[in-house]
Formats: structure tokens, sequence, C-alpha cells
């Protein structure tokens, strides 16, 4: 089965890299040429636009920053809706907004085509060893057409419903990330505060009911002071931004969400929005005069788990 490939930034690279690793003919397209050559120096094949990509492939993902750009890269001249055909598979595994995958997945069926959107969590160094977790949204039939590919770049793929549905809960698991990160950066510049000693209290944490995905990942980056968990404050700001729009779209009184927003509007103004998430910490470290660091923690997290094959998790008591 051959891929195509549209988008190899941070993730897409990875997953891409994942595909080729395990077997895939994989064709690429991206605006970036060293992000390519980087790609074809493992296999890959090149597309000349998304209509070739399209033409090409049974399956064509789309990895990109924003709805806006999967939109141009869609709907474009030489876009990708232009050269789908009869059984081919759209993936879109941005992180987007469900009332546009809807609106994207309609023209591809228009094409006789199917689509999946089916974002990715769990970092970038998981994506690198295909140990990530990928959400699909999209009818039975595609998703298990398309689990085969999806279980060469994840280990655990969850099929959550309907198109968009994926999108919707990506949405809902970035905000936790984030109200998570938020909280560490408090936690942790009040223990360097009372004088407590950090890499003692990283292992409290991590033992005790305050540990998380984002505790044993973006604190230990933060105690480095590389910050760098290759995740902008720009991008946390698109997801929450997201999430704050669905909740105000169905008038549920939040308390968080709209504070989260705040915070990273304030950090966004004030280290630029292509400064990495985990400096959120900085507001408070310049705020107290505290520095949040400890020796011996990495400035990269890298996944030491062996790359084990996909499987599809299986939801309890659901029909």
């Amino acid at each position: 089965m051959k891929v195509g490939f549209i988008g190899l930034g941070n993730v897409g690279a990875k997953l891409s890299g994942s595909l080729l690793r395990n077997g895939f003919e994989v064709v690429v397209r991206d605006l970036n040429n060293e992000a390519v050559e980087s790609l074809v120096s493992l296999g890959a094949q090149v597309a000349d636009s998304p209509k070739e990509v399209a033409q090409e492939c049974q399956v064509v993902v789309t990895c990109l920053p924003s709805p806006v750009i999967c939109a141009e890269v869609m709907e474009g001249v030489d876009g990708v809706l232009s050269g789908l055909s009869s059984g081919k598979l759209w993936l879109e595994m941005s992180t987007t907004d469900e009332a546009e995958v809807r609106r994207l997945g309609a023209l591809v069926e228009q094409q006789g085509a199917s689509a999946l959107d089916c974002p990715v969590s769990g970092g970038c160094h998981r994506a690198a060893t295909g140990n990530i977790a990928i959400l699909a949204g999209g009818n039975r039939e595609a998703f298990e057409q398309a689990l085969p590919v999806l279980s060469a770049m994840g280990r655990q793929i969850l099929h959550t419903g309907d198109l968009g549905s994926a999108s919707l809960l990506k949405v809902m698991t970035n905000f936790l990330a984030t109200a998570n990160l938020v909280s560490l950066s408090e936690a942790l510049v009040t223990s360097a505060a009372a004088g407590l000693d950090l890499n003692v209290t990283y292992e409290a944490i991590r033992i005790s009911s305050g540990n998380s995905f984002v505790h044993e990942t973006e604190s230990q980056v933060m105690l480095n002071g590389s910050r760098d968990i290759n995740f902008t404050m720009g991008l946390v700001a698109k997801d929450i931004g997201l999430f704050d729009q669905i909740a105000q779209k169905h008038e549920v009184p939040l308390e968080l969400s709209p504070l989260l927003v705040e915070i990273f509007d304030d950090g966004r103004q004030r280290y630029g929005d292509h400064e990495w998430s985990p400096n959120i910490v900085r507001r408070l470290e310049d705020a107290t005069e505290v520095e949040v660091r400890a020796p011996g923690f990495p400035a990269q997290i890298t996944d030491d788990e062996p790359e084990a094959p996909g499987v599809e998790i299986r939801v309890p008591n659901r029909p």
C-alpha cells in the first residue's frame, strides 16, 4: 500500500518515518525542502503537488499546522481533492476544528473517497518510535481499511465514532494537558520558593497522586532549563482556543478554561508564539525571581520503550 504524507513538521516527519520503517511506500510533500530530503534519505518518494500525492497513493495523510493551511492543501489549485478517486482514504492527523474536518470530509466523499480524522497524542518522542496514541473518527469500514497504516504509526488506536469525534476528543485531551502544565509550573515554582530540593520534589510528585504523563515529560525539560518539548505556546493557544469555542458553543459555563487562555495569551505576548510551551513557567520565575532548575534532567525527552505493533483499543461495554 502506497501512502502519501503531506506535512513534515515536528510530528509529521516522525509519523512518516514510522511508515517507512515499517515497510510502506511513502510519497511526501512539504514546502520545507530540508524536511523532504531527510525523508528521501530514508527511502521516501517526492511529489510535486498535493494533487500528485492523491493520484499516486491509496491513502493520503495531512498533518498541518492549522485548519486554514489544511483547507488550502485540500481545496487549492492542484490540491488533494482534485487528485482523489473512488476507494481512496484521506487521514487528517492535525489537531483541527471538528466542523472543518466534517466539511472537508464531505468534499472527500463527493470524490468517492473516505475520510477519517486521526489526531495523535503522546508527544514527539513517542511519534518518533511508533508508540504514540491515535484517535480515529469516521465510519467503521474506513477505519478498518486504515488500521494497518495507523498501526504502523501508533501503538494504541481508538475508533472514536463518527468523523469529527476524534478531533473533539483531541481538543479535550490537550486542554487537560495544558491545565496540568500550568499547575505543575505553579507547584515547581512554589516548591523552589519554599526551599525544597527540586530533584526530591520531582520524585515526590512522580510517586504520588499528583503524578501525570505531563509531569513525567514536561517537568523534566522544565527542570533541565531547555523547556524543549517540541510544542510551542502558539500551538497551545490554538488548542485551548478550540476547547473554549466548543464550550461556548454548547453554553458550558467554564471557569478554568478562560483563565488558561488568558495565561497563554500573556505568555505569547511576553515570549512569542514560537517559545516552547513549558516556558510558561517563566511568568512565575520572572515574578518571583525564583529559578526552576535541577541537575540530572534531560534537555529533550526520548522514548526508550521498544517499538510495538499498534493495536486497536476496545471500549468496554461499547456495542
